[in-house]
């Protein structure tokens, strides 16, 4: 799934590619993929510009010019591409041979644009969706995110009283979208391996020390993976094509069994949260 740093690099790089273009036409592929009624997506979205893209946490927020913004979610497997004269930009979850033949099997949503542009969205498992939303429904939305690291919201303070009477695990507090927004699996090991704190113990458990530690731990870590365009796994590439290459940098992430660079102690793995978990038991306690 892109975490933060993948559909940060994807917000900055569309954001050149579509804003400002008329939507000539619309096509749903799968109207699984779309939350709204399908004659209203359509209305509202044909002859419509989109003027900016915001992000909160894993959500894009694409603003158009009326009616509104168009939200978009890639979930587990979805992609942005972006196509125009035959050449392809692209981000979002792992592209394999073939996954820049436009419109493929996966292709769920595609938005035509008057300069003969089409941005493709694609979901192989249907977990992504689009959703037209008004401002107070995306208050709503937004209003369920908690706290986003590498903004202002992100404090000391705010981030000490996620853990107050927590009893379940660190791992489960760092993927749950309603304290922190934008963390997954990927960036939530690699946290806690910088912090040299096991995900395994409960939220309850770490002193003042070990979440002053965490909080710094998750700004690093987010930090490096943006400044490489996020993680690259099976051909991921991002909306210009290009791979990212944080995965050369990842201490624990995928990495079970392998020795740790710290200390060359064997990586463990376990489930926790219902995700797979790599930790190292002598450098994290």
């Amino acid at each position: 799934m892109p975490e933060l740093p993948e559909v940060e690099t994807i917000r900055r790089d569309l954001l050149k590619k579509v804003v400002n273009k008329k939507i000539s036409n619309i096509s749903i592929l799968n109207k699984k993929t779309v939350r709204n009624k399908q004659d209203f997506f359509l209305r509202a979205l044909k002859g419509n510009k989109i003027t900016d893209i915001k992000r909160t946490g894993k959500l894009i927020i694409f603003q158009l010019d009326k009616n509104g913004y168009l939200l978009t979610h890639l979930k587990m497997t979805g992609q942005l591409v972006y196509w125009k004269k035959g050449k392809i930009t692209a981000g979002g979850h792992s592209l394999s041979q073939g996954g820049f033949d436009l419109p493929n099997k996966h292709t769920r949503v595609r938005i035509d644009f008057e300069d003969g542009a089409v941005l493709f969205f694609n979901d192989m498992r249907l977990f992504g969706y689009m959703e037209i939303v008004d401002s107070e429904k995306l208050r709503v939305v937004l209003d369920k995110f908690g706290i986003e690291p590498l903004t202002p919201n992100y404090t000391p303070e705010k981030f000490v009283d996620i853990f107050k009477n927590r009893r379940t695990s660190l791992k489960a507090i760092l993927l749950n979208q309603n304290l922190i927004a934008g963390l997954g699996n990927i960036y939530a090991d690699e946290s806690c391996f910088q912090a040299g704190i096991c995900p395994d113990r409960k939220a309850v458990s770490l002193n003042s020390k070990e979440i002053k530690k965490l909080y710094q731990a998750i700004k690093i870590v987010l930090k490096k993976a943006l400044e490489n365009r996020g993680t690259t796994f099976n051909n991921y590439v991002d909306s210009d094509g290009r791979s990212g290459n944080f995965v050369d940098k990842l201490k624990v992430y995928g990495r079970a069994g392998e020795a740790c660079k710290n200390c060359r102690n064997k990586l463990k793995r376990i489930k926790l949260a219902g995700r797979s978990t790599v930790f190292c038991e002598k450098c994290q306690k």
